[in-house]
């Protein structure tokens, strides 16, 4: 077994406080192993004109640092999960998944006033369609306004007037120690989160010696709940830019998923939430995409398609 293993991650503070955060329970683990980090700049660094959906369908956030891996110039890779696409690359795997934190988006505005006191016509900023169908189905008056760059780049484009509010990760936000930010949290019935928010991926080789080392990180909870949302996207062909949301929890020995499905504009959305025994869930992200795709998602994500199309 190697003595030291190499880490690839973004260069983001966010990104090396989550390959810390990794470093840290490995090095407890393996007291006898270095782990080093290795800095990749990826395209979704460099591009900032694409939507988010956009970016991560097309691996953007990830790709360069998966073929690092690939080409093993680093042992493994840590990303953020709901930057991974949910098309697995042929050779890598997902071995372990951390305990997920919040899941939750946040809200912040320059005076923090929350999303229910802000005034009708705001600017908010984002640029997730996931996020901007949501908000404008919560009021149609917003004016929402495309943002880039890292968490500290947009909290201080909106502190300089860029617009009145913006929509993050609340993750994000507590992981770099920024939640003083935070003037609410949202509730799934009012935006539901990405599939695989607040979770961090450890990212390794198929069959590869490290991938032993990994797995007692690996929370099982997570793993499953994770597993179910990102069937639900995929079986959705949700790599399009459509906004989707989906959120699975672990209650009372059963696995409760909810998934969103809307038009750009947020006046029509499909919203669903199915329950399944827990020894019996495996299939339920597929279950539930069709549920939605039966009453009305089908025609939901027609429309988004032709909209593309044009």
């Amino acid at each position: 077994m190697k003595n030291k293993i190499l880490i690839g991650t973004r260069e983001s503070k966010l990104a090396l406080y989550q390959s810390n955060l990794v470093i840290k329970k490995l090095s407890l683990l393996y007291p006898d192993i270095s782990f080093e980090i290795k800095k990749i700049k990826t395209k979704g660094d460099i591009l900032l004109n694409h939507n988010i959906e956009s970016s991560i369908d097309k691996g953007f956030f990830v790709k360069e640092i998966q073929q690092k891996l690939l080409n093993k110039e680093i042992d493994i890779a840590i990303h953020s999960l709901k930057d991974l696409p949910v098309d697995s690359i042929a050779g890598l795997e997902i071995p372990a998944i951390l305990k997920r934190d919040n899941h939750k988006d946040a809200f912040l505005s320059n005076d923090n006033l929350s999303i229910s006191k802000i005034k009708k016509n705001a600017v908010i900023a984002t640029s997730s369609n996931r996020r901007k169908s949501q908000l404008l189905r919560l009021n149609p008056e917003f004016n929402i306004i495309s943002i880039r760059g890292n968490v500290d780049t947009r909290i201080s484009k909106m502190k300089s007037g860029y617009c009145d509010g913006l929509v993050l990760a609340a993750a994000a936000l507590e992981r770099l120690n920024l939640k003083d930010n935070i003037a609410n949290y949202f509730d799934s019935d009012e935006m539901l989160s990405a599939p695989g928010q607040g979770a961090i991926a450890i990212e390794s080789r198929k069959n590869d010696k490290t991938n032993f080392l990994l797995s007692p990180l690996n929370h099982k909870e997570t793993y499953q709940c994770i597993k179910q949302e990102r069937e639900f996207l995929k079986y959705l062909e949700g790599g399009c830019t459509a906004p989707i949301g989906a959120y699975a929890k672990i209650q009372n020995q059963k696995l409760i998923l909810e998934g969103i499905v809307s038009t750009f504009d947020g006046r029509t959305s499909i919203y669903k939430k199915i329950t399944s025994d827990l020894d019996s869930s495996s299939n339920l992200g597929i279950e539930l995409a069709k549920v939605i795709l039966k009453n009305g998602g089908k025609e939901v994500l027609s429309t988004i398609k032709q909209n593309e199309n044009k």
